[in-house]
């Protein structure tokens, strides 16, 4: 294992275990599940970025990619996942909101750094992606689907939190701080779908892969699968999009 593996593993580990103690003191404390000051946000944070940080890492080692480009792909997403959750954390405990929060110089910077975070997530996702879909992985044909697959949810998903960003802003900068708050996570369902899709997917073909089938059944496994997630993508698409 490479040492840009191993530091993006308990870095994923540690931005994990922010995410539980935020859970448990969010569970034990009684306080509320809403809005832009509840501590559920640093708890999906952490968990999010500390499964996705893993995860890519993961896949990203079966990816042909020269030592360099590895090192520079992983370091850098490393540092924007644990710039990201902490940002979003300390805004929470300082009691003020992190995203389109411009009500004092260093809030506004801190928001504007986000951005800059969030930036940077998505060129290496992106970057990352292109690998995939144009050197493979050394992995079962079926796994292969899975992940090129995922990375697509990833994309995706970075394209629906660029979305909401942009309408949080709009709002903010139109004088109506309350409605960005109030409709600029109006795609947090479906984000947060494809956001763990290069989790979901790969999972259910690696377990085919350990099953009695054979090859095709496991194409068709993975092709059944990738079409029910997809569906579920639309129905929540349409859902919050009925709802705005």
């Amino acid at each position: 294992m490479k040492a840009i593996e191993r530091a993006a593993y308990w870095t994923g580990g540690l931005l994990i275990l922010s995410g539980v103690i935020h859970l448990a003191l969010l569970l034990t404390s009684g306080g509320t599940w809403e809005g832009p000051l509840s501590l559920r946000k640093p708890a999906t944070f952490g968990l999010s970025f500390g499964l996705t940080l893993i995860n890519v890492t993961l896949i990203a080692s079966f990816v042909p990619l020269k030592n360099r480009s590895r090192a520079l792909l992983l370091g850098v997403f490393t540092a924007a996942c644990v710039l990201e959750t902490f940002l979003v954390s300390l805004q929470t405990w300082r009691g003020v909101p992190s995203h389109f929060n411009v009500e004092t110089p260093f809030d506004a910077e801190i928001a504007r750094t986000l951005a800059l975070g969030g930036v940077t997530l998505v060129t290496i996702i992106i970057a990352l992606t292109i690998a995939v879909f144009r050197h493979g992985v050394a992995l079962p044909r079926s796994l292969g689907l899975a992940i090129r697959a995922g990375f697509v949810a990833l994309v995706a998903a970075q394209l629906a939190g660029g979305v909401m960003i942009a309408t949080g802003v709009r709002l903010v900068f139109g004088g109506d701080p309350q409605g960005a708050y109030a409709m600029g996570g109006w795609l947090k369902p479906v984000h947060g779908v494809l956001m763990h899709g290069i989790l979901v997917l790969p999972l259910l073909a690696w377990l085919m892969a350990r099953s009695r089938w054979d090859e095709r059944s496991q194409m068709r496994g993975v092709y059944t699968a990738i079409a029910v997630y997809a569906l579920v993508v639309a129905v929540i698409l349409v859902t919050a999009f009925n709802a705005a």
